[in-house]
């Protein structure tokens, strides 16, 4: 397992080089941080241009490959350069990047385990009621966008809200203004913020997941060697959850891998709309602003998570499946 294992992030180091560099290629070829000058009250002569961009390490007359070298050479030393507004990339990624785990990290758990469970339960009660309903539901959430998802949540805070005569649902921000004292205080009030973001990376997330896990598992029902331990006299529970479950997990390993990519971009619409100042805004910002040095920062941290999601489903592969566990 442990040289699997060690083989498999060797992989990953060579994607994660590659991914790097195309997302600074395609950023440079992409964004036109000239443009972010044009316009200007009174007007930036060019060479005043130049130099601004040039401090920068993204002007456009500067070879490409003198401009990747260069900004490598920094970034592994940690520095990941400036905005275009001169402020450091690291300082504005370390800031945001938790705003962006803590809603990535509890919508993608919350959404996998509840995926799976209830793609298993219905797989065990294929064409009853509730397995239909799952169905409908499911089909209903993945055909709506995130962004109406995102939408139709604050309509129903909103509209809680208002007949409870309260303001327990909060929607805007990750935080309430002036509520800095006291931990129990500060995480209700984070907890309060989180709730309506979290819901919607996760309904997604259930929508997806339920339909993979019950196709798996109904392949695994039919299977010989459930019908043999169920023979042997080991309780149904057990049959299902030790037998069933377990192998029904190998492929939707590494589904979850790539799965997390289409979570992230979910994210991205989903901070937008709920007002947290997270990798997504910042993402959709950084274009607005033909920001090169932001964009890759954004598209290097979404590389990193999705490549360690696939580590993660590599490691769940190796211990759910004798064969890779025991190579």
């Amino acid at each position: 397992m442990a040289a699997y294992l060690a083989k498999r992030l060797g992989y990953y180091a060579v994607l994660l080089l590659a991914a790097v560099l195309l997302s600074y290629l395609l950023a440079s070829y992409a964004l036109d941080p000239r443009a972010y000058y044009e316009g200007r009250q009174p007007p930036l002569s060019a060479a005043s241009v130049d130099h601004h961009l040039t401090a920068l390490g993204v002007n456009d007359r500067t070879p490409l490959l003198s401009r990747f070298t260069s900004w490598a050479g920094h970034a592994v030393r940690g520095d990941l350069g400036q905005t275009i507004d001169g402020t450091p990339v690291g300082a504005e990624f370390g800031r945001r990047i938790g705003v962006s785990l803590r809603l990535l990290l509890l919508g993608t758990i919350a959404g996998t385990v509840l995926g799976v469970l209830a793609g298993a339960w219905t797989a065990v009660r294929q064409y009853r009621p509730a397995d239909r309903a799952m169905t409908i539901a499911s089909f209903a959430l993945l055909s709506t966008p995130v962004f109406l998802l995102a939408v139709l949540l604050k309509i129903g805070a909103i509209w809680f809200n208002e007949k409870t005569g309260t303001d327990v649902i909060q929607f805007t921000g990750e935080k309430t203004p002036g509520v800095d004292s006291g931990f129990w205080a500060v995480a209700k009030d984070r907890g309060v913020h989180l709730l309506l973001p979290t819901i919607s990376i996760a309904l997604g997330a259930i929508a997806g997941y339920s339909r993979y896990q019950r196709s798996t598992m109904l392949d695994v029902l039919g299977s010989d060697y459930l019908r043999t331990a169920a023979a042997k006299g080991l309780r149904r529970r057990t049959v299902l959850l030790k037998h069933g479950l377990r192998t029904a997990l190998i492929p939707m390993s590494t589904y979850f891998s790539y799965g997390f990519l289409a979570l992230f971009t979910g994210a991205t619409f989903t901070e937008t709309i709920f007002g947290w100042h997270g990798m997504g805004e910042w993402f959709i910002s950084s274009i607005g602003k033909n920001d090169v040095n932001s964009v890759v920062a954004v598209n290097v941290f979404a590389a990193v998570m999705v490549l360690l999601s696939g580590f993660l489903a590599d490691v769940l592969h190796a211990a759910l499946d004798p064969r890779i566990r025991n190579a």
